[in-house]
């Protein structure tokens, strides 16, 4: 399976409650965190939420 590479790019201050969570629920809680996730519909749902907080690269 493809993995994907989310980084936090912009701070969680100012974003609404159900953002926090779908940030935290990607585990990113500091700017400039980097995680690595398979690449599936779930996953890339919960991006779509936070386009303009996050960058997505191919691993």
């Amino acid at each position: 399976m493809a993995k994907i590479k989310v980084k936090l790019v912009r701070s969680r201050i100012g974003t609404t409650p159900h953002q926090r969570k779908l940030l935290d629920s990607l585990g990113l809680r500091k700017t400039q965190s980097e995680r690595e996730f398979n690449d599936t519909p779930a996953i890339r749902g919960i991006i779509a939420k936070v386009p303009h907080m996050v960058t997505v690269t191919e691993a």
